[in-house]
């Protein structure tokens, strides 16, 4: 029963109290006929007035009288120590006159239920004050009860009886899998480590980008091992009051102690195990009596234990030292992005259940999402049975996956908004000169699509992918991305009188990326194989917070100048190739203009790609 529950039911029996309190006296008030005397009644039974008398246990006589064809009844009062047969004789009254058939004299016996009333009447108003007593001092138990556990983990435990994630449920992460098999076969069969002298690692953290699964394998190894499972975020632990954290880390290892063999996952540690003394204006003593408490208990004198501890961040930088040494986080687990073979595993885990149409191939899906993780590709999974449902259909098509990839990335398409010709027309040919640059240059990605239809911000799309994933990236795959991202802006400039803002996107894309090649890359003759800038950055999420500058203004202008250079030597060879292929442009500009978007099948029957596409790795000369 909530709070709200219970002041309700309070309130209903204070006005169901008071509302009887209030009937009771009404009804007593409201009783207008006066009682009559015992001489009263012997007068009216002598003068032939009354025709029945009946008297009821607790002395009160109720007489009844004849007037008519009316009856009314009046109450009367007898002595308790005689009989009112008696009483009325002494007042004078005949025994002819109370003869059966002048009165008739009925006794009752005494009712069962109105003593049992009549108790409850009294009963009841000691029964409502002791309830509402009781109450009362069960609210300020409670009270009480939630000020001692302010400092209670707030961990849920789930038991190992009935796994809903096991290892099959996670596909993409082999290795990681097979470094988590370990820990479930340690919890199985602790006696095969033992005998060997091994130790099982006493913590394991995941670290890898967001959605790439490691809140899954984590379960995962809960539903495998069959052990009580404690799941807390790191920021339960950290209250505004100074010393609660610690005491929730205490309890949540007593807890875990009482289950043993168990597993404690902590999601997002970086929350609590931040490195200390490394926050701007002195230290937070909540946060660092909460990760000295979490060490203690890690590895402390108390070791003995079969309580393992899985964590996972995307922040492994600025965890605490003393926390990732061996002992307490023996083992670091890193779950990158999937490759091509691990999303196709992943997409077909998310597939299960749902209808697929028979030509469905998840391998050129998997081909299409580069750098997509396990969230993504469930998301995408969803969106395309969305598609599906809205267009009527029972099964889910290759058309519903490839536009759900195209919605995941960049949103869902604009057809409803409105430009002109004008408009449309400077769109088509933007987009055209991005697909004709790209497909004239060999080690640029072949092209997959071109559409003028707007999605999110852009007012147009080029989509293209590679045919394999890379890890490395040549500085000639580099010069052609830079190429594809001019051919937009440089047809704005051969067909038309003006250039527009369309291209701002490009060029930011292409500032950053030659500067990367000069500064980071060592891509630059003039400048040589060193790095220029020294950038802070959170890893895995590929955000920068800042640069320190460690070279002179005068090595300053020298990367300005060459990557000035890079831009516009890619600008030249942008602007040769799509003078040269003008007529192919315009044939992909007038296409775009009639249906809109065109795949690479369309696009490559309008313009074959002029050399044979290479991957960009260098090759042995």
């Amino acid at each position: 029963m909530n709070s709200r529950t219970q002041s309700f039911f309070v309130y209903f029996l204070l006005i169901v109290a008071i509302g009887a309190m209030f009937y009771m006296g009404f009804k007593e008030t409201t009783n207008v006929k006066e009682p009559l005397t015992i001489n009263q009644v012997a007068k009216a039974v002598q003068d032939g007035k009354v025709a029945r008398i009946i008297i009821e246990s607790d002395d009160t006589v109720t007489v009844v009288y004849t007037n008519g064809t009316e009856e009314e009844g009046v109450e009367s009062r007898k002595e308790s120590n005689a009989t009112l047969v008696e009483q009325l004789s002494s007042l004078g009254v005949t025994m002819e006159q109370l003869a059966p058939e002048n009165v008739i004299i009925e006794v009752r016996e005494p009712s069962v239920w109105g003593g049992v009333l009549s108790g409850a009447f009294y009963l009841l108003p000691i029964l409502f004050m002791g309830g509402v007593l009781w109450f009362i001092f069960r609210q300020a138990q409670g009270s009480n009860n939630a000020a001692m556990s302010f400092g209670k983990s707030r961990a849920r435990m789930f038991s190992g009886e009935h796994p809903t994630v096991t290892f099959a449920d996670v596909a993409g992460a082999e290795e990681s899998k097979q470094e988590l098999a370990e820990i479930v076969e340690f919890l199985k069969e602790p006696q095969k480590f033992i005998q060997l002298g091994a130790r099982i690692p006493k913590g394991v953290l995941l670290v890898g980008p967001p959605g790439t699964g490691k809140t899954l394998l984590a379960k995962a190894v809960s539903g495998e091992a069959g052990v009580p499972f404690f799941s807390i975020s790191g920021s339960e632990f950290v209250e505004m009051f100074v010393g609660v954290g610690a005491s929730r880390v205490r309890d949540l290892f007593d807890q875990a102690k009482r289950h043993s063999p168990c597993i404690i996952f902590v999601d997002e540690i970086d929350a609590v195990g931040r490195q200390r003394g490394a926050g701007l204006g002195g230290s937070h003593d909540e946060r660092e009596q909460t990760l000295n408490q979490m060490l203690v208990e890690m590895d402390g004198f108390d070791t003995d234990t079969n309580v393992i501890i899985i964590a996972a961040t995307n922040r492994p930088d600025i965890l605490d030292p003393a926390l990732l040494r061996p002992g307490r986080f023996d083992r670091r687990v890193t779950l990158d992005r999937p490759d091509m073979i691990g999303r196709e595993a992943i997409l077909r885990v998310h597939v299960k259940g749902k209808p697929l149409e028979p030509e469905v191939d998840l391998g050129t899906v998997a081909r299409g999402t580069p750098g997509f993780v396990g969230a993504d590709l469930e998301n995408l999974v969803n969106e395309s049975a969305i598609l599906a449902a809205r267009r009527n259909k029972k099964s889910i098509g290759q058309s519903e996956l490839e536009e759900a990839i195209e919605r995941v990335v960049m949103g869902p398409e604009r057809k409803s908004r409105l430009i002109s010709e004008e408009e449309k027309r400077i769109i088509a040919y933007h987009e055209a000169g991005h697909a004709v640059a790209m497909n004239a240059v060999a080690e640029s990605d072949p092209v997959q699509k071109i559409t003028i239809v707007g999605r999110g911000q852009a007012g147009g799309l080029t989509w293209y992918r590679p045919e394999e994933d890379r890890i490395l990236t040549s500085r000639k795959k580099m010069n052609a991305a830079l190429v594809g991202l001019l051919g937009g802006r440089v047809a704005e400039e051969l067909v038309f009188d003006d250039v527009t803002s369309g291209a701002s996107n490009d060029l930011e894309r292409v500032t950053s990326m030659a500067r990367t090649m000069v500064t980071r890359l060592g891509m630059s003759s003039e400048l040589g194989l060193m790095t220029y800038g020294k950038k802070e950055e959170l890893i895995f999420l590929g955000r920068e917070i800042s640069e320190q500058r460690d070279y002179s203004e005068a090595v300053a202008q020298k990367i300005d100048a060459e990557v000035r250079k890079l831009v516009d030597d890619a600008y030249k060879v942008t602007k040769k190739i799509l003078t040269k292929y003008r007529k192919e442009l315009d044939m992909v500009a007038k296409k775009l203009l009639e249906v809109e978007s065109i795949n690479r099948a369309d696009f490559e029957a309008i313009f074959p790609p002029p050399h044979a596409k290479k991957s960009g790795t260098p090759q042995i000369s």
